[in-house]
């Protein structure tokens, strides 16, 4: 079995990880960090693009590597891979396309009227895609 563990560096996503590496003990963890253009475009001046992008592949590496710590530190291991594009729409792509046989995540994100205009990143992955989901909330 394999589940798909999106992470972002968050209190929510590394409660996503430790609920699969505890209810998921004999599969493969697959962590995955989406790099999300439209965090960036809002800041974007001529030419700093490409600024944007190695930021954000060096905090996309940075989030992996923590978890690859974690996992590690559970007496496991994971595979880790990075994508950039919109959260939900990459993370369902990426079970479509990868073998995945259920995604655990985590629910947080936006709040107020980005939620309205954006919609959950959790109820959006939910709704579309191919396999089960687990959303994982923290305890309080």
């Amino acid at each position: 079995m394999r589940v798909l563990v999106p992470v972002d560096g968050s209190d929510p996503s590394d409660d996503a990880l430790a609920y699969a590496l505890e209810h998921f003990e004999d599969a493969e963890i697959v962590a995955l960090h989406v790099i999300d253009p439209v965090d960036g475009s809002a800041t974007m001046a001529p030419g700093s693009a490409t600024d944007w992008l190695a930021a954000s592949e060096e905090r996309s590496e940075s989030v992996l590597e923590a978890v690859v710590e974690t996992v590690s530190a559970a007496g496991k291991t994971a595979t880790t891979d990075s994508v950039v594009g919109r959260p939900a729409h990459a993370i369902v792509e990426y079970a479509e396309d990868n073998d995945i046989d259920h995604i655990v995540l985590g629910s947080h994100g936006r709040d107020g009227l980005s939620r309205v205009f954006l919609g959950s990143v959790a109820e959006t992955v939910v709704r579309r895609a191919p396999v089960a989901v687990t959303v994982a909330r923290a305890d309080g």
